[in-house]
């Protein structure tokens, strides 16, 4: 492997101080055009690789945003990381990604070994074990070190930064609405998202649409479970033991689930079952028959936001005048072959 040259080196081939080959490699204004050149033709011809946790060390800027993905499985969250990526370069910032896993303790680990002057500041979604245990403090130690976090759609009222999320609540109302519209009267719940905040916001909206239109709560064909393991062992019974005609489902496994139980039981999809999802991947729009009716999260979109809260916290010099925002994206329902139209 060829070795790589250090700043030292190359000042002592050239005869030059080590200030001068780093203002050079810069571009800086006192370093004339001749020497410019000479450096960085001299750089590159021995492999030097600037230290980015080394650059700008004055104002401790690194040019890089730490990433915290619950999940990689998720198409959402892929999404997201789509939309980080997408503005980060734009603005000149790298990024490294990290995957907590759904664990607290990992999740802990990997703020702490990314705080340490590798990165400038996170965007996250809260780890489904942290919001079991209602533990949050870790983000706040890292806020006051100094270190700025933008949270999406995972959030938590404890910790105090900038926030990026879908409109939950509305658009399970609006989804489970559109059900009802469509003459739905017994329509089941599916949840995996127990122990989720997104998942109560959602579950709330479904009692709303329900309270609005007068129509009873039956608890029986309402399934709120922790996991999607546990969701596909007690699904079927829901579909013997009562009585439905349209399915909300909280999240993209929930919905699959949902859709291949009915046409398992034999229903017809959507003239006497009606199903919407909130999900939106590959798999809803193109790869389930029928397609998936969908409530569309917009992933891209929630990164591109999150990376441009970060960023403009990161280059905001007064830090007493910074505000921090909650921004709010907007859901759309897509319409597929899972509803009938009305």
């Amino acid at each position: 492997m060829k070795s790589k040259a250090t700043l030292k080196q190359i000042a002592k081939e050239l005869h030059v101080s080590v200030s001068t080959v780093s203002k050079a490699l810069n571009d800086s204004p006192e370093i004339s055009e001749s020497t410019k050149t000479k450096v960085k033709e001299y750089a590159k011809l021995k492999n030097y690789k600037p230290n980015i946790i080394g650059l700008n060390l004055k104002n401790r800027k690194t040019k890089t945003i730490g990433l915290i993905l619950p999940n990689i499985l998720n198409s959402f969250f892929a999404k997201v990381f789509s939309g980080v990526e997408k503005v980060a370069d734009e603005k000149g910032y790298n990024v490294i990604t990290c995957i907590s896993n759904e664990s607290l303790s990992k999740e802990i680990h990997t703020l702490d070994m990314l705080s340490n002057g590798t990165i400038d500041g996170f965007i996250l979604s809260v780890s489904e074990e942290a919001q079991k245990e209602h533990k949050f403090d870790h983000f706040n130690e890292i806020i006051n070190d100094g270190t700025p976090i933008v949270m999406f759609d995972r959030i938590s009222d404890e910790v105090h930064c900038d926030k990026v999320i879908v409109d939950d609540f509305d658009s399970a109302l609006h989804a489970t609405q559109h059900l009802i519209n469509l003459g739905c009267k017994n329509i089941a719940l599916f949840s995996s998202l127990g122990n989720l905040s997104v998942g109560k916001l959602r579950y709330d909206g479904y009692l709303k649409a329900l309270e609005n239109n007068k129509i009873a709560v039956n608890e029986n064909i309402i399934l709120l479970t922790e996991t999607e393991e546990d969701l596909d062992r007690k699904i079927e019974a829901i579909f013997d033991n009562n009585t439905i005609d349209g399915i909300f489902a909280l999240d993209e496994s929930d919905s699959v689930a949902a859709l291949k139980m009915g046409v398992k039981k034999g229903f017809k999809i959507p003239e006497n079952l009606s199903i919407i999802g909130f999900a939106d991947g590959i798999l809803a729009s193109r790869r389930l028959t029928p397609s998936l009716t969908t409530v569309s999260q917009h992933g891209p979109e929630i990164g591109e936001a999150a990376a441009r809260l970060l960023i403009a916290k990161l280059e905001t010099k007064e830090e007493d005048d910074y505000v921090y925002k909650t921004t709010v994206i907007k859901t759309e329902l897509r319409e597929r072959e899972s509803t009938r139209k009305l």
